[in-house]
């Protein structure tokens, strides 16, 4: 006879604003105001992160900085600390792997929880998540919003349904009920080209998508139509996983005709960006440093890494490093004749988070 496993117990846990948060904790005079993580709003700065409050104004992050003032003329404007986010996330990190080993980070400021075989002495998975929320308040002065559900496709959504500062438990017997009213879009690596063609096929919700059949989807879809079938029942067996494989991955390209401006040069680093993180998504991989390469009109060549501490996939995060490394070179002032976008320190996790900016 064949043993049933087991039923889950996973935990998402997701840093409430991560970035501007950790700025309002230490200092208190920033509370309730329209705070922007970025760069100079009267130059090509971006919005790395926004407050909850500037969010009120369609402030969003990946943003360029002066649209964010145009929309806020209020806005706070803060450059980034990266090396305190860092040492902020290892000590939040530091009190999740007290409550289990099975601790997978996704971003600098999120991470799933494997709690099934570590329960004792909280008695739950809901007990264990009001604790992690309890000694994250307490000794770091932050909040962190968390998810409970029987798998990570679950947990994941369920964190982002009550945020900030919440607690969401969905459990098993729940799960096709919490799911079906909401959209489409929520499921794990349903991004907007599937979402467009979900639409064409009537599909808005969960509920929607629940009703088309295996055959259909797999017509349409391939092998992500049985995924897509599989996530709108709430069907996920990924594991949570701390294994972590060393391996690059970049994207590099030489111009016939030398870049000469920046604006030539951020959206070739857009669209090396795009193929870096198409990339990681295919593998399956997070990165958790950036690297930048610019080969001038004389061919001497330069590099510039950030390391960010935890693994990420998003996009507009790497593009966003690339870019603001490239204003640590020369490239303003030198012709370039080959631009690189690098990522590396790889981690199995999932590429379709979202960015660690939002949340």
């Amino acid at each position: 006879m064949v043993e049933t496993p087991p039923i889950r117990r996973i935990l998402h846990c997701d840093m409430d604003c991560f970035y501007a948060a950790v700025h309002v904790r230490d200092d208190p005079s920033l509370a309730g105001l329209p705070v922007a993580i970025g760069g100079n709003p009267s130059g090509r700065g971006v919005v790395a992160a926004a407050s909850y409050e500037i969010r009120r104004f369609g402030v969003r992050s990946a943003m360029p900085a002066a649209r964010a003032v145009r929309l806020c003329p209020q806005a706070v404007f803060i450059r980034p600390d990266f090396p305190r986010y860092r040492a902020e996330s290892q000590q939040v990190f530091e009190i999740l792997r007290q409550f289990t080993p099975l601790v997978q980070a996704v971003s600098i400021d999120e991470a799933f929880l494997d709690v099934t075989d570590h329960l004792e002495p909280w008695g739950s998975a809901t007990a264990v998540a009001k604790e992690i929320r309890r000694r994250v308040a307490e000794e770091r002065r932050l909040t962190v919003s968390v998810g409970v559900g029987p798998n990570k496709l679950v947990a994941k959504i369920a964190s982002d349904h009550d945020k900030p500062d919440g607690l969401t438990v969905v459990r098993p017997e729940r799960v096709a009920e919490f799911l079906g009213p909401l959209a489409a879009r929520r499921l794990h690596g349903v991004g907007p080209a599937t979402e467009r063609s979900l639409k064409q096929l009537g599909v808005e919700t969960i509920a929607d998508l629940r009703a088309l059949s295996k055959d259909l989807l797999g017509a349409r879809f391939g092998r992500w139509g049985e995924a897509l079938w599989r996530f709108s029942r709430g069907i996920d067996h990924r594991p949570v996983t701390t294994h972590r494989e060393r391996k690059s991955l970049s994207s590099e390209n030489t111009y016939a005709q030398d870049l000469e401006t920046l604006e030539q040069m951020d959206a070739e680093i857009g669209r090396l960006a795009a193929q870096v993180a198409k990339g990681l998504a295919k593998r399956e991989l997070l990165a958790a440093t950036v690297t930048l390469k610019v080969r001038y009109q004389d061919f001497s060549t330069v590099t510039r890494s950030r390391t960010l501490g935890l693994p990420t996939a998003d996009e507009e995060v790497i593009r966003w490093h690339a870019t603001d490394l490239l204003r640590r070179t020369e490239a303003a002032q030198r012709p370039v004749r080959l631009l690189g976008v690098g990522a590396s320190k790889l981690a199995a996790g999932d590429p379709s988070q979202l960015s660690l900016f939002d949340g």
